[in-house]
């Protein structure tokens, strides 16, 4: 709908479907916790339904009969708590299974409740809460927003959790079968974009909407001085800091770094997921000093190490393919510290490496000249330089604000009104 046919503003009722959000901080959790946090600050009334914190740990973090709804309010969100099955082996196909199964079939009890909202938006990479998204828009009828931050079976194809082809392709019918129930889609990179494409019908609106520098992150990242033209320090200082799951090889990175016996650095790793303890283990039975690993950080600490790195550590298992772009990228180029990007080139993360100039992108096999790539950029400052500059540079276009006026863009339009966003790209324009 053009902007200027649109004449009024209202708040919007809007339910977020999310399996995570605060207090989990990582993968989409603080993302669909700060949207919901901004909207309602912009006078929108948001409902919540997610389940109990547990990521990345697979582990509840609450003391609470997990199949109860509880219900709490936080910076004006109303969050509906449903509980759903956490698998001690999340990296087996059977547990992934029961545990996308068990958070639809928890949050089918709240049809019962005869809530009714503007539009609705659902969280994907778990096709469970898809699943239950379209079995409520069959029933009220409200449009449905699919926000697509992984792309379910593709992930678990190149995760190795489903190896099997044929539950593969039956996986990414039903994918396609659900999100065209969604009038609206919205991906975060291009190359996820294009992927979705051919699968979208004619009723389907396709938006490139990236993800942004989270609220709290940001004051955080506005108090550190500038780095841009801070030598590395010798020896380079890397660090890792985020989820420790299959898609991130993270364990098949070490152990590469650990044969570069000739070369001295210091790789620091705060994370926690699936794959942690078998990081934790080798890094016992190897006792590389080179190597320490730590927990998860709170969001000043986090940013404090990003700045304090010479590299920013981002690997992706091979095969990876268009399924998802890392949110760890972008803290890390809001604060100007290199990337020491690990992956295929044609993946989302090799593209933007390739397109911006963020670091040292890397292919897997190309991993043994690791060493003496980055002991060249070690004695040329300029380019080490250009490199933070190009950080700092590509992160001003995940600011925050511009994210929410254009997500309170697309719902006004979804939802058949004009949202107060609207209005203000209507001001900066006439300005």
């Amino acid at each position: 709908m053009p902007l200027e046919m649109m004449t009024t503003a209202r708040p919007i009722r809007l339910l977020v479907i999310t399996m995570l959000y605060e207090p989990d901080c990582v993968g989409i959790a603080a993302i669909a916790s700060d949207m919901c946090n901004a909207l309602a600050a912009r006078g929108h009334h948001l409902t919540v339904y997610t389940t109990y914190p547990y990521y990345p740990e697979w582990r509840t973090k609450r003391n609470v009969n997990v199949w109860k709804i509880e219900r709490e309010v936080a910076n004006n969100v109303q969050i509906h708590r449903h509980g759903l099955f956490i698998p001690h082996r999340p990296t087996r196909l059977l547990a992934r299974i029961l545990h996308e199964l068990s958070f639809p079939l928890s949050l089918m009890r709240s049809l019962f409740r005869r809530e009714q909202f503007d539009g609705v938006m659902v969280f994907c990479p778990l096709l469970g809460s898809v699943v239950f998204a379209v079995t409520r828009k069959l029933l009220r009828r409200e449009p449905l927003w699919v926000n697509i931050q992984d792309l379910p079976a593709e992930a678990g194809l190149a995760s190795g959790i489903n190896k099997f082809r044929s539950l593969h392709r039956l996986i990414a019918f039903a994918q396609r079968s659900l999100f065209r129930r969604g009038e609206v889609w919205s991906s975060i990179s291009p190359e996820m974009v294009d992927q979705l494409q051919p699968l979208r019908g004619k009723n389907n609106s396709l938006h490139l909407l990236p993800n942004w520098l989270v609220g709290p992150l940001q004051r955080h990242v506005r108090q550190m001085p500038s780095k841009v033209g801070r030598p590395p320090h010798r020896p380079p200082r890397l660090v890792y800091c985020g989820t420790i799951g299959n898609k991130q090889g993270l364990l098949t990175f070490c152990q590469k770094m650990k044969d570069f016996s000739h070369f001295d650095f210091r790789f620091e790793i705060f994370g926690d997921g699936s794959e942690a303890p078998d990081v934790r283990r080798w890094l016992e039975q190897e006792g590389d000093d080179r190597i320490r690993m730590g927990g998860l950080l709170p969001d000043d600490q986090f940013i404090r190490k990003i700045h304090d790195a010479d590299w920013f550590v981002i690997c992706e298992k091979q095969g990876a393919g268009s399924s998802f772009l890392p949110s760890k990228l972008i803290p890390c180029v809001s604060v100007g510290t290199p990337v020491l990007a690990i992956s295929d080139r044609t993946s989302p993360l090799g593209r933007e490496m390739a397109a911006h100039d963020l670091g040292i992108a890397m292919q897997w096999e190309q991993l043994f000249s690791l060493a003496d790539r980055m002991a060249d950029v070690q004695d040329d400052l300029a380019s080490y330089r250009a490199f933070q500059e190009n950080c700092l540079r590509r992160g001003e276009a995940f600011g925050r604000d511009a994210a929410m006026d254009r997500i309170e863009q697309v719902l006004g339009e979804m939802c058949g009104g004009m949202s107060p966003a609207s209005h203000r790209v209507q001001e900066r324009c006439r300005a």
